[in-house]
């Protein structure tokens, strides 16, 4: 009972519950449909005044464009209207154009046919001048009897004479000119140079005589059956000249780094006053170790002096060699350091390159240092030496050519050339006496004259070459040539000399005819 009393209530509420959702939906929906109409109402009211008022901006726009329209076509209207002006214009002067070309065609043909009538008139004269040149060369041809080819000869041959001889006095002219500057250029050079280049010179002479406290001390020197002094002689390379002059010993010997290593030794030795071999050989070692870093040193404080770098290291001791040379009692170092700074001021002043021009200058006597172990001259050696050692060819052919001649094509040899020259002839740089340089020439004269055959000789470069001229009438080229290696015998057995000397024989025959 309980259980369908509870059904019935249920389904009571159920009922109730849906009737009054009925009731309130449709209450709800009377009151939306209501609304619904309001809202279309406005809807369409707004329609109606949003259409009317696209209506009009839709006529504004149409009046605008209209009116831009309007204007565009009025400015090509008038654009058209502006062009037709030029066409119009243009037209005009084209047809002035075309009257002024009538009217030059007009004047040309009518230029045309005056030149035409020139020009015949011309040829026409042309002719006749023709004619009148062919009657005078026949009646010039009657007259001197000559061919037209030997006519023509003649004339060219006195045109080729007078403009020979015109040819000729210009050059001469220019010559002499450009000779008078280029010598008046050279002094001042010169002049300038030696001017700023005023170094004192000294002359250091390398001695060879060596003081003893007394006289015992020789005989210590020789030693027992000589045998200290020629244990000395075989360790040094020099000879040893022992005789009565009181207080001395001379040491001799063509090798001036030899001749003062032995020196030094000799001195040392004095100095010790233990003499023996064993002895000898320690202290010239010890000497020659000393010498060699002295060498190098030398060689250094010159490169430095002079500014420049980059030499080899045996060059570099070669170099350092010269300091114990002289020639004609002058430090060949130091000749080599004054040509270095001499051949630096003539390139500059000459627009060449001066550190090339120094490094020629220094380096160009330096097979003085090497002409008494190697074959040769000086500069030949010096140029063998240079090239081995990697100097450039300008440096090579300064030292190779500074005495021999000179090839224009390297300007350095020149510039070098003229520096040794002037380092040389400069008062107090060399200290040898007329009297004695003349006896050294005449005496190599004299040797060479004695020979059959010669009628002349002559000393030059300084007695390191003899030149002979030798008699074409009583000799022939095997005798020249015999007569050249017995003089070369002759100087060397009875002459003394470091380096070479050059041996030339001339041999020349002339032939000589008188055409009358």
């Amino acid at each position: 009972m309980e259980t369908n009393s509870l059904l019935v209530g249920g389904l009571i509420g159920i009922l109730l519950g849906g009737g009054g959702l009925f009731l309130y939906t449709s209450l709800v929906g009377r009151g939306a449909k209501a609304q619904a109409d309001l809202i279309l109402e406005n809807a369409h009211r707004e329609a109606e005044v949003k259409i009317k008022d696209a209506e009009v901006r839709a006529k504004e726009i149409e009046l605008t464009r209209t009116a831009e329209v309007e204007r565009k076509m009025n400015e090509l209207r008038e654009e058209l209207h502006q062009r037709e002006r030029a066409l119009d214009k243009r037209q005009t002067q084209l047809d002035q154009q075309a009257d002024d070309l009538v009217k030059q065609e007009s004047f040309i043909e009518s230029t045309q046919n005056r030149l035409k009538i020139k020009l015949e008139q011309a040829a026409q004269h042309e002719k006749d001048l023709h004619e009148i040149y062919e009657k005078q060369r026949k009646e010039l041809h009657r007259l001197t009897g000559l061919s037209e080819e030997e006519a023509t000869r003649r004339l060219l041959k006195l045109l080729e004479d007078e403009l020979h001889d015109e040819v000729g006095t210009r050059i001469l002219k220019h010559e002499k000119k450009m000779q008078e500057i280029c010598e008046e250029k050279s002094r001042e050079i010169l002049l300038m140079t030696t001017q700023r280049f005023a170094a004192s010179h000294t002359a250091d002479l390398t001695t060879s005589t060596i003081d003893i406290p007394n006289d015992d001390m020789k005989g210590r020197i020789i030693g027992r059956e000589g045998r200290n002094i020629r244990a000395f002689e075989k360790e040094t390379g020099v000879d040893v000249i022992i005789d009565d002059t009181p207080g001395v010993v001379i040491v001799s010997g063509f090798d001036p780094v030899r001749r003062e290593v032995a020196r030094q030794s000799l001195e040392k030795l004095i100095a010790d006053g233990r003499i023996h071999p064993t002895r000898i050989e320690e202290l010239v070692k010890e000497t020659q170790k000393e010498m060699d870093a002295f060498i190098r040193k030398k060689g250094q404080e010159a490169l430095e002096e002079v500014d420049v770098h980059g030499l080899n290291k045996k060059i570099v001791d070669y170099l350092g060699r010269l300091h114990f040379r002289t020639s004609y009692s002058q430090n060949v170092l130091r000749h080599s350091i004054e040509v270095a700074f001499l051949s630096g001021m003539l390139a500059e002043m000459m627009g060449l390159d001066s550190i090339v021009a120094k490094r020629c200058g220094l380096l160009h006597d330096i097979g003085k240092a090497a002409d008494h172990e190697l074959e040769g001259g000086h500069p030949k050696i010096g140029a063998d030496l240079l090239k081995h050692h990697g100097e450039d060819e300008d440096v090579v052919h300064a030292a190779f050519g500074h005495h021999a001649e000179i090839v224009v094509e390297h300007p350095y040899t020149v510039i070098v050339a003229t520096a040794d020259a002037c380092s040389a002839s400069r008062p107090g740089a060399r200290r040898e006496s007329l009297d004695r340089y003349i006896k050294r020439m005449e005496e190599l004269e004299t040797i060479a004259k004695e020979f059959a055959g010669v009628q002349r000789a002559f000393a030059v470069q300084a007695g390191r070459e003899v030149r002979v001229i030798a008699s074409a009438k009583d000799t022939d080229d095997h005798k020249a040539s015999k007569i050249c290696r017995d003089i070369a015998s002759a100087f060397e057995e009875r002459l003394t000399y470091p380096g070479e000397i050059k041996v030339t024989v001339i041999r020349e025959s002339r032939f000589l005819e008188i055409a009358k």
